[in-house]
């Protein structure tokens, strides 16, 4: 067991898979000879040379497509987008190319293809290059699309990603690139499409993925304190969605509170709303509330960009409202 940081939880596990598989390859930008601009590849390319590290020319459609093709012949490329904000540049190859060769050849080509990117806001990166776009992705049959909330977990999802025969998104969020936790030395691949209930509790629901997974964790610790007791499920996965362990858990507690980074119009919060009102509808006491960002274009000023972002105390006031609502039903 070690604790360590998610960017080097990610590292490690990019390196032992160059070791183990000669298949695994990685490609992007700046990936090589700069390292990664988030440091991810340190070292890398001088260990496994050019071959396995390739550095490209700043075209995502372009490099993307040709480790579509790569994974198509029996390599098990992992490409980096700078951030998924560049990746609607490469829209055309994820979305036609990759998520549809294996239905549009009957089974016979796969396409073991990771893409992993960063995303989110808090840095001052401004409307561009501070979104969370990963709902595209998610919407799209044929990917598979994971969003890991710890250093545990961009370690098992990252492994299962690389591993599997499908192309695979992997979701990481600028925020928590410098959080620690532990991390498992002979820790196994996560299976795809399962969630976890990352803290039981017995008074409510609280359902994220990604950072505000983390942030959830934070606040059912505080809330604690005001003695109530707060059940965190982390979705993980996108897609597959694991609607068996949210309806599980809000039947169980009778009410829920969904959090994410994204706009609440059209969000991951609303499908899994969804989930919860055909599941567990005759068992909730309350209304689902859902904690989103503010419906504006990322802010650069700092005081403006922290207003826009969901935050710990926004999802204490909505579980607050939820369980005082549940409570003047009974």
């Amino acid at each position: 067991m070690s604790v360590i940081s998610y960017r080097q939880a990610l590292h490690d596990t990019l390196r032992s898979e160059l070791v183990r598989d000669e298949n695994v390859f990685l490609i992007g930008e700046e990936i090589g000879r700069f390292e990664g601009s988030y440091k991810i590849t340190a070292g890398l390319l001088t260990e496994f040379g050019p071959r396995r590290v390739r550095d490209t020319p700043i075209a995502e459609e372009g490099f993307t497509g040709a480790a579509i093709g790569a994974a198509m012949l029996g390599l098990r490329p992992v490409v980096e987008i700078m951030t998924i904000n560049f990746s609607l540049l490469a829209l055309d190859q994820i979305v036609n190319n990759a998520a549809k060769i294996y239905g549009m050849f009957g089974g016979q080509s796969r396409v073991p293809l990771v893409i992993r990117t960063p995303g989110g806001g808090g840095q001052q990166l401004g409307a561009t290059h501070s979104q969370n776009i990963e709902l595209y992705y998610a919407f799209v049959l044929g990917m598979k699309v994971v969003a890991p909330s710890s250093p545990a977990d961009a370690k098992a999802l990252m492994l299962a990603a690389i591993r599997d025969d499908d192309p695979v998104l992997v979701l990481e969020n600028l925020a928590l690139y410098n959080s620690t936790g532990e991390v498992p030395d002979d820790l196994e691949p996560a299976e795809i499409g399962r969630a976890a209930v990352t803290r039981v509790g017995a008074d409510i629901t609280v359902v994220a993925y990604s950072r505000m997974a983390a942030v959830a964790l934070e606040v059912a610790e505080h809330l604690a304190g005001e003695g109530i007791d707060v059940e965190v499920v982390d979705l993980r996965s996108l897609r597959p969605l694991d609607r068996d362990t949210i309806v599980t858990s809000v039947r169980k507690t009778n009410c829920a509170v969904v959090l994410e980074d994204d706009w609440l119009t059209y969000g991951i919060g609303a499908e899994v709303a969804a989930t919860i009102s055909d599941g567990a509808f005759d068992w909730l006491d309350a209304p689902v509330r859902r904690v989103a960002m503010a419906e504006v274009p990322m802010p650069y000023a700092k005081s403006l960009e922290a207003a826009a972002l969901p935050s710990p105390n926004d999802a204490i006031t909505a579980i607050h409202q939820t369980l005082t609502a549940a409570a003047r039903r009974h």
